[in-house]
């Protein structure tokens, strides 16, 4: 993972007076995980250095009689107080000056303390650079925190593998291993790469990738991930995706690339601080030379004052840090419980979602099918079109294709077809010795216009209905399973005013019953793909947001319709963690209302960052205008509020969901 890459851009969101510091443990980052105590050290260095120098010089003037504590030599001591902390502000808005961004939170810092030693205030002049210091090296240190908690929560691989060359274990780096390598790996090991397990059962801890730690049976043939553990025996996986191609490699960088998706409230507040920044310089100019039209008693350095404190008051920090970091600790947040959330955006569009539509295979059942019934018509011979059912299957990825397979056991390879073709929200159609195969359902022989003597609404389970050479041949039943969380996800949602919906294209006896044993009254089965959009057209006329939990791969319409996609399959499909906006790593149906609390709970902290700074500086801004706010007071409504927000917004890092 790219950690500069995080680094960079939230960085741009930093108003950080130890900047040069901060990027300099960016470019070193693996030195600084190594030894972070001495690399946050580093960020407060320079604040301890002026605060000694300020707390004896202010003891020099107010507490330790002396005569040579004046003129040059104090000018002289102050100004050392005031350059260790100073200097990196007044270069950063050169920096910026010279970038055309004149009116940056550097400037205005600069301009107020710089005036301050103007006109004598010696004290506060170095006191406010002093807790403007402190205050960003504070949020430097939020920032890098929320950054290494993300990196340490996904980056789960190891960089060294044990290749079996020849029969013998050899360690090698993780990227240079080759598709169908074979990996040996022992109990308590990582594993640094996707694979298929080709020894016997093994136990894995997926919480790298799913937040659980629930141990996952994998047996000879499953497909084991990047960052699941190896708890109980010595296992053997060939490699089948290289290490910069694994599903973690992909998690990652969508993690990476999510701080780029801004919330609409996040771009809403860079580009007022754009514009207030220049206002605010021009109010305190107003301030400073205006009285001298209207005041009989104008005294330029009175009022030369209250402009400063009117600039240190202005300095937008509390905002353009405390806000993205809230992003920022929402998207970590989603990560730690095994939801990944691919941008600020997408939570803030989760806390005003009013309707989940769900599809049911998958998202709300196992999706793991087992054959219940098998009836053939009259003259029919099961042992003869058993098997050519089978064989079709393999072109299908429906999961009722993997439930024909366990009861008929392998297919026949030597089974062919020919004109294999998948029909969408009908079955499949081949054709075998010159004669035609369909294998779906019942709307599939109404297709074909395949006439059968039996009523499929009598039928609870789903079916595969089957013709062979024109003639209706037979049914399998086959029957799901209801996930474990799924009816307490759909009271859940229903308790926080969400209404769910479930859409199938599996025959409307089954959804029905699915919907009446969890409690949702809004499902509709025998749905066509161009149905479902038509049904989430149908909610989104109504002016109500929509997010829709799915496989992210078949629903593709209807997810890119909706406000929010949610792809339940973090660990099947690579599809469905490219196309989706938020993907439930583990797919338990819990994590949805979990994913809304998040976006709720990441919502509520940027509005309380934003109108507590918002009240607190317009009420010292006035203050301060009429000469009732001293430069103590400016220093609270910008440091002060700035650390207040910004523990605010780390709040959300520690919360439970």
């Amino acid at each position: 993972m790219n950690q500069k890459t995080i680094d960079k851009d939230l960085d741009n969101h930093c108003c950080s007076a130890t900047k040069p510091t901060h990027q300099h443990a960016e470019n070193d980052h693996d030195h600084d995980h190594d030894h972070g105590q001495e690399g946050n050290g580093g960020l407060f260095r320079a604040s301890a250095i002026s605060f000694v120098l300020l707390i004896a010089a202010i003891a020099l003037d107010n507490w330790i009689p002396q005569s040579w504590f004046k003129d040059y030599v104090r000018l002289a001591w102050y100004l050392a107080a005031y350059l260790p902390v100073g200097l990196p502000v007044i270069r950063e808005a050169i920096e910026s000056i010279r970038n055309r961004d004149v009116f940056s939170e550097f400037f205005l810092m600069s301009l107020a303390t710089i005036g301050a030693f103007a006109i004598g205030e010696f004290p506060e002049g170095v006191a406010v650079m002093l807790f403007y210091s402190v205050g960003e090296a504070f949020q430097s240190l939020a920032v890098r925190r929320a950054k290494t908690n993300i990196k340490t929560l996904l980056d789960q691989r190891p960089d060294e593998v044990s290749v079996l060359v020849n029969g013998q274990p050899t360690l090698i780096k993780a990227e240079n291993a080759k598709i169908g390598d074979l990996v040996r790996l022992k109990p308590g090991e990582k594993l640094g790469l996707d694979g298929e397990l080709t020894s016997g059962t093994a136990a894995f801890n997926t919480a790298a990738l799913t937040g659980e730690s629930t141990p996952d049976t994998k047996r000879k043939g499953d497909k084991v991930l990047a960052g699941m553990i190896n708890l109980n025996t010595v296992a053997e996986v060939r490699v089948t995706a290289l290490y910069a191609d694994s599903k973690l490699a992909r998690i990652l960088e969508l993690t990476q690339n999510a701080t780029a998706q801004k919330a609409p409230t996040e771009l809403f507040i860079r580009k007022f601080a754009r514009i207030y920044t220049p206002i605010v310089v021009l109010l305190a100019l107003a301030i400073c030379f205006l009285p001298a039209l209207f005041v009989t008693d104008y005294i330029f350095s009175n009022w030369l004052y209250r402009a400063l404190v009117f600039l240190v008051i202005s300095c937008p920090c509390a905002l353009v840090i405390s806000i993205p970091l809230g992003y920022f600790g929402g998207i970590g947040a989603a990560s730690r419980n095994g939801i990944l959330v691919k941008g600020g955006s997408f939570l803030d569009k989760l806390a005003e979602i009013r309707n989940v539509v769900m599809d049911k295979t998958g998202t709300l059942t196992e999706g793991v099918f087992s054959v219940q019934e098998v009836w053939w018509s009259q003259g029919v011979s099961g042992a003869e079109i058993l098997p050519l059912v089978n064989a079709l299957e393999r072109y299908s990825t429906h999961p009722v294709a993997t439930a024909i397979h366990e009861y008929a056991g392998a297919p026949d390879p030597d089974i062919t077809f020919q004109d294999v073709e998948e029909i969408a929200g009908h079955g499949l159609k081949a054709m075998y010795q010159d004669r035609q195969l369909l294998v779906g359902n019942f709307r599939l022989m109404d297709k074909f216009n395949i006439s059968y003597e039996i009523n499929p609404a009598g039928i609870v389970d789903t079916v595969t209905a089957v013709a062979f050479d024109g003639k209706f041949a037979g049914y399998l039943t086959i029957a799901d399973q209801l996930k474990p969380d799924a009816a307490a996800a759909i009271t859940q949602l229903r308790s926080m005013k969400v209404t769910p919906t479930m859409l199938s294209g599996d025959k409307s006896s089954v959804v029905q019953k699915a919907a009446g044993t969890l409690g949702v009254r809004d499902a509709w089965g025998d749905l066509l793909p161009e149905d479902k959009v038509t049904k989430v057209r149908e909610i989104l006329a109504r002016g109500e947001s929509v997010a829709f939990v799915g496989d992210g791969l078949n629903d593709a319409p209807v997810v890119a319709l909706s406000d929010v996609g949610i792809a339940m399959g973090g660990l099947g499909s690579d599809a469905t963690i490219e196309t989706a906006d938020v993907v439930i790593q583990d797919d338990r149906p819990g994590k949805i209302p979990m994913a809304i609390r998040i976006g709720k709970a990441t919502k509520r902290i940027v509005w309380q960052n934003i109108f507590f700074a918002f009240a607190v500086k317009a009420l010292v801004l006035v203050l301060g205008a009429g000469g009732l706010a001293t430069m103590w007071e400016a220093v609270f409504a910008d440091v002060g509020v700035s650390l207040l927000a910004i523990l605010n917004a780390t709040r959300i890092q520690r919360m439970k969901f």
